[in-house]
């Protein structure tokens, strides 16, 4: 018989006994034929379940058919217990998809590859250093187009170097001006493309003849996916054209499928040559790419670094000749960091280095409460194994095998294991791109490729297995070593077992410590940011960023922002270069009185006269700006400013010096002592800030003493692209956007919104991981924390039924309350004792990993340890008191009699 025949007999039972009967009742009649009687031809071939039993046993593969016996019996099995079944499936499906949907994050930012040729010699360049007075380490990737070209030549023998910038969100338009809309670019040299071995999909892709001349070259190839998403597919893209960033640039092809770009969290929808960034490509002081090295075989990559290394250095000590302004000490030991090449060969992002921490974190997290899962279901199967013992018993007594049972019990473990997988699947399909929608602003959420494919089925596959094994394997061994004559007997259950039950409680108790413990750390944290002071009132405030096809006079800006405030539901406007805590910033060195410069930076903002009202941030002292003033000429400082620089005095009248983009040793007079608010990051400290006019004038020599007849005389600088801030009269003010949008458009169509946000949401932007964390944590830790009170009800109630007996005879000789409670609870509350002082250690050795993610809470503090301690205690009552409630209510005279 074929092997493919004996597979097939093992699924169709019931057609097999036929065939077996019928061949035996076909011997029967030969043998009748033969001339033998029906009795005697029976007694000759013997009974008929022999011949059954020996006729399957060689038509079938017999551990397959074992394996299918055990499984519609362990079916049977739990399809009588649906609860405790219904429970332990999803307990684990819960477990299973929070680890999976971990998993695929981890998966997509950290341990996929690009998809590019030979990605493990890809690396990028970063730099390693520490703060000059913190001495805090830092590090970062940025670096200027003149310092990459210098790199490219020093290395072009050992490696190929391509800069790719940072991803930004732009504007652009395929049709009238007025049909605008956003894409995700990337300005990348014209050997980035060749260097990882890309091919067109349609046309052709970006080359070194593309990336030479500044401004020369306005070509843009475009990503698969965006060509989809955007075009269907359309072969007839090619040689269209786009208006971005004032100049046309023509469609020349679509690059590979899959390939979305070098940010992990971010799906690039065009690539543009880096000469078209002409303003940035001769500047040595504009950071603003990243480098790719593609190392060349028999290359050693420390060496590579160590030279390239060195090169940087050079140019660094070069281009600190030419700063000015600049602190000596600081110069002496200029450049304080080191060059390090890091592996690219899944890309680089700023995601990987803000949410990196974060989410190790997590999979520490979920890996705790799966393990407090497997812990809870090896409870439950192990109080199951010890109510079946005496069925374990009476099969071991009839011939069956250690590992015969072992099998029945670890295929019925299997089931659980893999119906739990499988739904945890679907919840991580469903989990992780809602986790994912919740990175970054609302209006520039990541997006991560997060494919089902073989890797991540695979990772459900192996943690089917692994849970299996976790909580079915103790039960297993647990059933198989029953001895028959104690079961039989209903001898009470060894001391050993039900040491194994308790100290799966304590580490059940351990690890929800843990998970409690941290939950804590991250909501505290949320709860401190979310509490900081800015200092100024984001309610009611709407961020509108405002560009202009052509740099326009200040004063149409103005005009722009009076014409909005005659909309219905605004209060005021005003206009600022940026929004308050949007990341974007500019700072310089402070020098006054002619002495030195303070190497302490100061924070400047561009604003227009009725700023300060706008945002509500109180003026101190002074005076706000006039409609005269431009800039450099007034300032209106902060407290900060006036406490570093003035020993906290009244600075209204003074002056100070700065050497910043506005002029080349420029002054300004302070007018105006504002409040301190929140500049840019909500975790930094208050730093000194200086607020500026919005307009400033233009055409003004570097040499050319800056006095009030020279700025009447000078021309004011026009503006392509100003933020322009609105306060409204309703709470609810996002509903006035497309109102202001048209009102806009109608006033004057040169003027366009390019995004519109509340202050709000950029206030609640610093705090997205944070909110991350903390409700994830804590939705992991009552997840744990219910686990584990499962599983202590459960300990505590097979407890109190092993020893319902014992219980029932103490206190028929007149034992109290007090005396039943020690006796279910004693051994339990040790467990739980070690447990929590477990996860105390564990929870004190984990903060130091996660102190980075923390904002002013200490792990060590006395209050943080509590609140997990009493949260458990609490937990623990409510789990014991149903068994102690049973122990209680237990009839000696009723319990008597039964036995």
């Amino acid at each position: 018989m074929s092997l493919w025949s004996r597979v097939a007999n093992v699924f169709r039972g019931d057609r097999l006994n036929r065939e077996i009967s019928e061949e035996f009742e076909s011997h029967v009649a030969e043998a009748v034929a033969s001339g033998r009687s029906e009795r005697e031809a029976r007694r000759a071939l013997g009974t008929y379940a022999r011949h059954r039993e020996e006729g399957h046993q060689a038509r079938v593969i017999g551990w397959l058919d074992s394996l299918c016996a055990d499984a519609i019996f362990g079916w049977r099995q739990l399809m009588k217990r649906k609860v405790t079944t219904g429970a332990a499936i999803l307990s684990l499906a819960l477990a299973i998809g929070a680890c999976t949907s971990a998993f695929r994050l981890v998966d997509a930012m950290f341990l996929r590859p690009m998809p590019v040729s030979a990605p493990a010699s890809l690396y990028a360049i970063s730099y390693h250093g520490f703060d000059a007075k913190t001495k805090a380490p830092e590090s970062w990737d940025s670096n200027s187009y003149p310092m990459f070209r210098e790199m490219r030549k020093a290395v072009m023998e050992q490696a190929d170097l391509s800069a790719v910038s940072y991803v930004s969100h732009v504007d652009l338009t395929y049709g009238s001006d007025a049909e605008m809309e956003k894409a995700y670019r990337q300005s990348v040299s014209g050997s980035l493309f060749s260097n990882l071995g890309l091919r067109p999909v349609l046309g052709r892709l970006l080359a070194e003849d593309d990336d030479r001349v500044p401004g020369a070259e306005p070509y843009a190839v475009l990503s698969y996916d965006y060509w989809t998403r955007r075009f269907g597919k359309d072969s007839q893209v090619i040689g269209r054209r786009l208006h971005m960033d004032g100049a046309v640039y023509e469609i020349v092809g679509v690059a590979s499928k899959g390939f979305t770009g070098t940010e992990p969290g971010t799906m690039t929808d065009m690539f543009v040559p880096t000469m078209m960034e002409a303003g940035s490509v001769n500047n040595a002081n504009s950071f603003w790419l990243r480098i790719f090295v593609r190392v060349k075989p028999c290359v050693d990559v420390r060496s590579l670094a160590g030279k390239m290394d060195a090169v940087f250095r050079v140019w660094e000590k070069n281009r600190a000749k030419t700063f000015i302004n600049f602190p000596k000490y600081l110069l002496d030991t200029f450049p304080r960091e080191h060059l390090v090449l890091k592996s690219a060969a899944e890309g680089a992002s700023s995601m990987q280095a803000d949410y990196g921490s974060a989410l190790t974190v997590l999979c520490v997290l979920v890996g705790m409460v799966l393990l407090i899962a497997c812990a809870n279901v090896a409870n439950l199967m192990s109080a199951q194994a010890a109510a079946r013992a005496r069925e374990m018993a009476l099969r071991v007594s009839i011939g069956s095998g250690r590992w015969r049972l072992v099998q029945m019990v670890m295929v019925e473990s299997a089931m659980l294991g893999l119906i739990a997988a499988g739904l945890g699947l679907l919840f991580a399909w469903r989990a992780t791109p809602f986790v994912v929608s919740k990175i970054n602003p609302p209006d520039n959420p990541a997006r991560l490729v997060l494919p089902a494919d073989w890797m991540v089925i695979g990772f459900g596959l192996a943690m089917a297995i692994g849970v299996t094994l976790l909580f079915g394997l103790l039960p297993a061994l647990r059933a198989s070593g029953v001895k028959p004559v104690h079961a039989l007997k209903g001898g009470d259950e060894p001391v050993a077992k039900k040491r194994s039950m308790y100290a799966l409680i304590a580490a059940q108790v351990a690890f929800c410590f843990v998970v409690l413990f941290v939950a804590g750390l991250f909501a505290t944290t949320l709860s401190k940011l979310t509490k900081q002071p800015i200092g100024f009132s984001p309610r009611r405030v709407l961020v509108l960023d405002t560009v202009t096809q052509h740099p326009e006079p200040p004063v149409k800006w103005d005009q722009m922002a009076a014409a909005l405030r005659t909309v219905p539901g605004v209060e005021t406007t005003a206009l600022e270069d940026w929004p308050l805590m949007s990341g974007t910033m500019r700072n310089d060195h402070i020098s006054v009185n002619g002495a030195a410069p303070s190497d302490v930076l100061a924070f400047f903002l561009r604003v227009s006269p009725g700023w300060l009202e706008t945002m509500r941030i109180p003026m101190v002292a002074g005076r706000d700006f006039r409609d005269s003033d431009t800039s450099p000429s007034v300032a209106i400082v902060n407290e900060a400013f006036a406490k570093q620089y003035f020993n906290g005095a009244n600075p209204v009248g003074r002056t100070f010096e700065t050497r910043g983009p506005d002029r080349v040793n420029a002054q300004y007079e302070i007018v105006g002592l504002a409040g301190d608010v929140v500049y840019r990051d909500l975790r930094e400290k208050i730093l000194p800030q200086a607020y500026v006019p919005l307009h400033r004038a233009a055409n003004l020599r570097a040499d050319t003493p800056i006095s009030a007849q020279t700025l009447s005389a000078a021309t004011l600088q026009p503006m392509q692209g100003v933020t322009i801030v609105v306060r409204t009269a309703s709470d609810d003010s996002i509903l006035l956007s497309e109102t202001l949008r048209k009102a806009m458009t109608r006033i004057d169509p040169e003027f366009r919104v390019s995004t519109i946000q509340t202050q709000t949401e950029l206030v609640n932007a610093q705090t997205i991981r944070e909110r991350l964390l903390a409700s994830l944590a804590l939705f992991f830790a009552s997840l744990a924390l219910l686990l584990a009170a499962i599983g202590l009800y459960g300990v505590l109630n097979y407890a109190v039924l092993q020893r319902e007996r014992e219980i029932g005879v103490r206190i028929a000789l007149g034992a109290r309350l007090g005396h039943v409670v020690r006796i279910v609870t004693a051994q339990v509350l040790v467990m739980v004792v070690a447990g929590g002082i477990a996860g105390w250690a564990l929870g004190l050795m984990l903060v130091r990993y996660v102190q980075s993610l923390l904002y002013q809470v200490k792990g060590n503090d006395p209050a943080m340890l509590a609140v997990p301690a009493l949260v458990l205690l609490m937990a623990v009552v409510l789990s014991a008191m149903p068994a102690v409630i049973r122990a209680a209510r237990i009839d000696p005279a009723t319990m008597l009699r039964a036995e």
